[in-house]
């Protein structure tokens, strides 16, 4: 994850607040001829940001309008990227009618809140275009019958940096957000792609999902198993997040794999594996060892030391299968916060190897059977 800037920071606008702006725009101006300077539209919560416009064309009969993408202070991917949307009259009767445009996807798994085969353009964006075009045509007396192809520059690229791929929304990016404002930093889009993720696993039929910490771990679960990669749920720090969710939409088999220190965390009781969220208590790792019949050297070298890894170097030299009781401790610390879910859980505890070609080593590993 990247870590987040101190100071007070610069919130930012959504993709599907953009789209809304740019439908109000090129609606605007396929009706009356002229594109106004800028945009205001109403967000979901009220807020009524002013949007200007980068880029405009007019037709007999089509329109569109473009807007920059300011995501902020957030790093998202889309951020500088264009939002376009193109307005076309409609067949009388039709109302509202989406289209992908270039760079926007289209969805070709179950399990999204949209049916295979429709754009990748959410619920509240669809809600906040829609308002947007009944807004215009009762200002001006016109129909609300229109098609609106909504593109986005790059797009295509853009959604090899997500999770789009994996959840089967292939062609280009998801027009998104629920709010219409970018929290710099959030947690929740990052969850929310969690829980989609599990969503599109279950409707497909997966048996077998896995949470990971990195790419690292990813690599090594996804190697060790087989899984496809919608199997593949890009856990990062959430673990709590991804089993809030899992708890009530559970399949047969969950595996949860991470580095040392990470899952050390969550065998202590931490579902937040963020550095700044929570810590390693380096005396209940040497509690552990002791038990697992360290000397009193070792222990003390443990509750002095910088890092997880560096005790896991130490208990390794000693011979101790300390990795492998992180992993069990990671296992009934899950299994608690999934409390009576009949799933088969797998933790794989993952080393980083050092050296040009380095790579994950499967170091500690544990089961639990409902």
């Amino acid at each position: 994850m990247i870590e987040k800037p101190s100071g007070p920071l610069r919130r930012g606008w959504t993709t599907g607040a953009c789209a809304a702006a740019a439908t109000k725009a090129a609606l605007t101006a396929l009706i009356t001829g002229e594109f106004p300077d800028s945009v205001s539209i109403v967000l979901p919560k009220g807020e009524q940001p002013k949007f200007a416009l980068c880029h405009t064309k007019l037709g007999a009969d089509v329109s569109t309008a473009a807007i920059i993408k300011d995501a902020g202070d957030d790093p998202d991917v889309t951020h500088g990227a264009e939002i376009s949307v193109t307005v076309r009259y409609g067949i009388p009767g039709s109302g509202v009618v989406f289209n992908a445009g270039p760079g926007v996807g289209t969805v070709t798994k179950a399990g999204l809140a949209l049916e295979i085969g429709e754009p990748a353009i959410n619920p509240v964006p669809r809600q906040m275009m829609r308002a947007v075009v009944s807004e215009i045509a009762e200002k001006y007396n016109h129909s609300r019958d229109v098609v609106l192809t909504i593109a986005v520059s790059g797009g295509e690229e853009l959604a090899k940096k997500t999770w789009n791929p994996r959840l089967g929304i292939l062609g280009g990016i998801s027009i998104l957000g629920t709010t219409g404002i970018v929290i710099p930093y959030s947690c929740s889009a990052w969850i929310h792609s969690i829980h989609r993720g599990i969503d599109v696993a279950r409707a497909n039929g997966l048996q077998h999902v896995a949470g990971c910490t990195g790419s690292t771990s990813e690599k090594l679960v996804q190697n060790h198993y087989g899984l496809p990669d919608e199997a593949m749920l890009d856990m990062g720090d959430f673990a709590g997040g991804l089993l809030k969710y899992f708890r009530k939409h559970p399949l047969p088999k969950l595996t949860i794999g991470g580095g040392f220190g990470k899952l050390t965390k969550l065998a202590q009781g931490h579902l937040d594996l963020h550095s700044g969220r929570s810590q390693v208590d380096f005396n209940q790792l040497a509690e552990q060892l002791k038990r697992l019949g360290a000397n009193q050297e070792l222990c003390e070298k443990t509750k002095s030391a910088n890092t997880a890894n560096e005790v896991l170097k130490l208990a390794q030299n000693a011979g101790l299968p300390l990795a492998d009781r992180i992993a069990e401790q990671a296992c009934l610390v899950v299994r608690k916060a999934l409390r009576n879910t009949e799933t088969h859980l797998n933790i794989l505890v993952i080393a980083r190897t050092s050296g040009a070609n380095s790579h994950g080593e499967l170091v500690g590993e544990a089961e639990n059977n409902a």
